[in-house]
């Protein structure tokens, strides 16, 4: 019975789904049909206007903006269209940014962990403006994993990348969600990665 309405007049309404914790989903539609918007509310970053969403045992359309800020902290990563990299840091303090916005201790190792697996460790302190569109993309994968999340989500990670680089993403971010034991779930209107999973959700 899940809801959104921006205006409150235009009002999307989302089938029932359900993903299981570990699996893997994509959420397939054209663009304007309401994917990002599922994605934001399924990421806490919004309240839906009407109807229920349980993400990791949480019933996060009951929850106050700050025990959403919290909850999203410490439980999910998320992977934007654009990167929203800080510019002032290097790369590897956006990767520790994180850490501190979601209340656990910075880690320095961590985040170089997580960079060499992303194969970017060299770029560890390079401030953004230094680095190329898809190693600002690494980045920002490497941003959403780095706590450990419980869920992963990307939003149209392969929009604007050729045949060869969108399976290396597809299967990096995969790869990440297998090492972090985390759900993943990718809105897009690519039809090239809809055959990489097998729960999918068409809006």
């Amino acid at each position: 019975g899940l809801k959104h309405s921006y205006d409150g007049d235009n009002i999307i309404q989302y089938p029932d789904w359900e993903v299981d914790e570990g699996h893997h989903a994509i959420i397939l539609g054209n663009s304007g049909c309401g994917k990002t918007t599922l994605l934001h509310l399924i990421g806490g970053l919004m309240p839906p206007s009407a109807g229920s969403l349980q993400v990791a045992g949480q019933d996060l359309s009951r929850a106050s903006k700050t025990k959403l800020d919290r909850f999203r902290g410490e439980n999910i990563g998320i992977i934007f269209q654009k990167p929203h990299l800080v510019r002032s840091l290097t790369v590897k303090e956006n990767l520790m940014l994180p850490q501190y916005l979601g209340h656990q201790n910075t880690s320095s190792k961590r985040a170089e962990e997580v960079l060499d697996h992303l194969g970017i460790k060299d770029l560890s302190n390079r401030k953004v403006h230094q680095i190329s569109q898809g190693q600002a993309q690494r980045v920002s994968i490497g941003r959403a994993v780095i706590n450990h999340p419980k869920l992963l989500l990307a939003d149209e990670p392969t929009a604007s990348l050729d045949d060869e680089n969108c399976q290396k993403v597809i299967d990096l971010l995969k790869n990440q969600a297998e090492e972090t034991g985390a759900t993943l779930i990718v809105a897009t209107h690519d039809h090239r990665v809809k055959s990489a999973f097998k729960t999918q959700l068409a809006l």
